[in-house]
């Protein structure tokens, strides 16, 4: 295989990767807005409450689109791991998302239902959803070798196993 079409084809399989990553998170997305302002303002839960309630269901629906469908090839040996480091990264981008959202609430002073719903699902969503491709392709959903890196390296391969 020539350098170029493996570029290309690394490429296209990373294309794939974020077209589905991001059908996920649009998915999620909804539930994560549906359900924070359901909480805000049908059940008067404080914002930042409501936004961390929304997000940890959204991270739920997330998780089952992610491993059953964008990541459904990586390795599936060890998935109390998997779980674990998807529940830490999902974490992290959940304080990103609300923390931002905390900020234009509580130190900006911007308390609109559409300065809240901007800070939280535009700006924090955003730089989270970012961190979250990152995190999760990186640590989380690992892929197994290819058969074209096993051939290309089969030294690697064989100290892999």
């Amino acid at each position: 295989m020539s350098p170029r079409h493996a570029m290309r084809s690394r490429l296209e399989r990373l294309a794939r990767e974020i077209a589905k990553f991001g059908a996920v998170g649009a998915i999620g997305f909804v539930v994560n807005l549906i359900v924070f302002n359901i909480c805000w303002h049908w059940l008067n839960l404080a914002v930042v409450r409501s936004g961390v309630i929304a997000t940890a269901v959204a991270i739920g629906a997330n998780y089952v689109g992610n491993r059953y469908w964008t990541y459904r090839d990586a390795e599936k040996s060890r998935r109390s791991r998997e779980l674990t480091l998807f529940l830490l990264f999902s974490g992290a981008g959940l304080v990103i998302e609300n923390g931002i959202l905390a900020i234009s609430y509580y130190g900006l002073g911007f308390t609109s239902s559409f300065a809240n719903n901007i800070a939280k699902n535009v700006v924090g969503l955003g730089i989270g959803t970012v961190f979250r491709f990152w995190s999760y392709r990186t640590w989380v959903f690992r892929a197994l070798p290819s058969a074209a890196a096993a051939e290309a390296e089969p030294d690697r391969v064989t100290v892999l196993r």
